[in-house]
């Protein structure tokens, strides 16, 4: 049985001011084909409290019609790679989404932002060198990142407001 996991696509227009990059999608998000499909994840709570929208009662199609509305695109920064269960820290041999050249790609990039050490660990990388918008590390979303509460999680989430206002 293999191990190896594949992302989705980037969810991006030509407005996106904005890409909020995960690392890998998890179990659940692989098997349901969506991004952040784990309840546990605060994700939609965090990026709901950035644009003042409650996310978390929307279904998933509205949910990315609402970011594409405050110019808010998601992607990852792990095209593919071998983990056992849902775990960044289980990430072995991953294949890196081409990061500089999407950047490139969208012509109102303001920022990219970073859910999480690993997603950072692994697109500042990749991006080192390169022209790039600005950058921002962000605590993970994840419940398993239990180190910091929601609710200093969605404080440092705050930072993304200037860019999708």
């Amino acid at each position: 049985m293999s191990l190896r996991k594949s992302g989705f696509g980037a969810v991006v227009d030509d407005d996106t001011r904005l890409v909020i990059l995960g690392s890998l999608p998890g179990e659940r998000s692989l098997a349901e084909r969506r991004y952040y499909a784990h309840p546990g994840n605060g994700f939609w709570h965090l990026v709901g409290a950035v644009i003042s929208c409650d996310l978390v009662s929307r279904d998933y199609a509205a949910r990315l019609d609402t970011l594409r509305a405050h110019r808010i695109g998601l992607w990852d920064v792990v095209a593919s790679a071998e983990r056992s269960g849902s775990l960044d820290t289980a990430i072995r041999a991953h294949e890196a989404n081409p990061l500089a050249d999407f950047a490139a790609s969208l012509p109102n990039l303001r920022a990219l932002a970073f859910n999480g050490a690993k997603a950072a660990a692994i697109g500042r990388r990749q991006l080192a060198g390169q022209a790039a918008p600005d950058l921002i590390d962000l605590p993970s979303s994840s419940a398993a990142y239990a180190a910091m509460p929601l609710a200093e999680k969605a404080s440092r989430w705050m930072s993304l407001r200037k860019f999708v206002g």
